[in-house]
């Protein structure tokens, strides 16, 4: 089987995508062949901004609805592929929207939202994000993790601290993933994590998405599809070829303004971090050139087993673990 061929035979999902929402986006998903992916709905907004966030997003969808279908459960997915669609997670990079109301974790899973970070960089009502002083998981953040688990909702802990990421790990009875991250021992950066923190999550029945967003590696805005390669199999040889999975962390389409929104807390406080340039990797630098990724990790030396798995077929597993059949 070519390159070419797996990849338009494997289920491809990728666990982190905050590009702006267009059609020409959901074109180039197309493109690139993806089966699915984990599209962020909120970030610093509360309830009510995030509920109008959805409205958009689903206009949008509807008006899409050639090339997207919505996804609920693993079935969607496999759906998706059927058609020859890009099936849509909706997923928050926050637990703001949940503001301090338990109940909205159920309406937010009706609504489509299959997978929530429990923190983006810093202090919330949950606990830490990965930019202060990190003080746990909080009480409530307690009865949120929980009710995360009863209605089969992810939790993500790619922002987040590690003293808040190992005592969520502890405290999910279901599986929970660092959705888009990079190891530290390639890069030191707060966002990237340690080899400890890895092994950690994977010892405890989690899941690591790997992102290529530039910053993070190693070989910073001149990194290649293969630099991106080099990250995946780093952190796969410390968790193993079935915990492992894609979190591009694309965020094309976006202009200046959403990054100084995205780097000051809150949307608008203190400055949080600067990324300086934001380009993707040589061979990457859009959705549609997601083929390219496939062809890099058989040219690293994969099976067609690890490459199958790597780009999709792990993330649908642990996700209907925590979603339910």
């Amino acid at each position: 089987m070519t390159p070419s061929e797996l990849h338009d035979d494997a289920i491809i999902i990728d666990g982190l995508i905050i590009a702006k929402w267009e059609r020409a986006l959901l074109e180039d998903m197309r493109k690139g062949g993806l089966t699915a992916a984990n599209c962020t709905v909120s970030v610093w907004e509360g309830f009510k901004a995030t509920v109008d966030n959805i409205v958009r997003t689903q206009a949008l969808m509807d008006e899409c609805s050639d090339l997207v279908r919505p996804v609920h459960t693993t079935a969607d997915i496999t759906k998706a592929k059927e058609e020859g669609k890009t099936g849509i997670i909706f997923g928050f990079q926050n637990a703001q929207a949940f503001e301090d109301q338990i109940g909205y974790v159920e309406i937010f899973k009706k609504l489509g939202v299959g997978i929530v970070q429990m923190c983006y960089n810093t202090q919330n009502m949950v606990g830490t994000g990965c930019y202060e002083r990190d003080g746990g998981l909080s009480g409530f953040g307690r009865e949120i993790v929980a009710e995360m688990n009863r209605v089969g909702m992810m939790c993500d802990l790619s922002h987040v601290g590690a003293n808040t990421s190992r005592e969520v790990i502890l405290e999910s009875k279901q599986p929970v993933c660092y959705s888009h991250c990079l190891p530290s021992g390639l890069k030191e950066h707060p966002r990237n994590k340690s080899d400890e923190e890895l092994k950690f999550i994977a010892d405890n029945g989690g899941f690591v998405g790997v992102t290529m967003f530039t910053p993070f590696l190693r070989a910073g805005v001149n990194a290649t599809v293969d630099d991106y390669v080099e990250a995946i199999e780093y952190i796969m040889n410390i968790v193993g070829e079935d915990a492992i999975g894609i979190g591009t962390d694309f965020t094309q389409g976006h202009d200046q303004q959403f990054f100084e929104w995205l780097t000051h807390d809150k949307g608008y406080a203190r400055r949080l971090t600067s990324f300086g340039e934001i380009i993707n990797p040589k061979g990457i630098r859009t959705v549609g050139e997601f083929p390219n990724l496939t062809e890099a990790l058989l040219r690293r030396g994969m099976s067609e087993r690890q490459v199958r798995k790597i780009m999709g077929e792990n993330w649908v597993r642990v996700l209907r673990d925590v979603w339910g059949a």
